[in-house]
């Protein structure tokens, strides 16, 4: 699971990063494209980070940070979906995809919170 999941936050920056060349060059799309791939990058090395943490507090510390970066991605997703920078069907998939993980890491801080 550490693995698969490693993978695939590291796809989610990718797509991140790759959905953002489809933006139009204005000052709003080009400050939502730096934050989206500054949080989305940030999903995928904290929780790498996550796993090797060395106790259950760093643990739930680090996880707290992939759970806020997460869900900012999804924020400035929708702020692009709702200022019309990009079509919903392009975004969708990154929109389910940021919803999916931070359910899967709010989850595992719920585990680890109560160990």
């Amino acid at each position: 699971m550490k693995e698969e999941l490693k993978k695939r936050t590291k796809t989610f920056a990718h797509n991140c990063i790759k959905i953002t060349g489809l933006f139009p060059s204005n000052y709003l799309a080009n400050h939502i494209k730096g934050q989206l791939i500054r949080c989305s990058t940030s999903v995928a090395a904290n929780y790498r980070a996550t796993c090797i943490a060395q106790s259950k507090p760093s643990f739930i510390s680090k996880i707290s940070i992939v759970i806020e970066e997460v869900d900012e991605s999804n924020f400035w997703l929708e702020f692009a979906l709702d200022e019309s920078l990009i079509p919903k069907n392009k975004i969708e998939f990154l929109l389910k995809e940021s919803s999916e993980l931070t359910a899967i890491f709010m989850a595992s801080r719920k585990t680890a919170s109560k160990k």
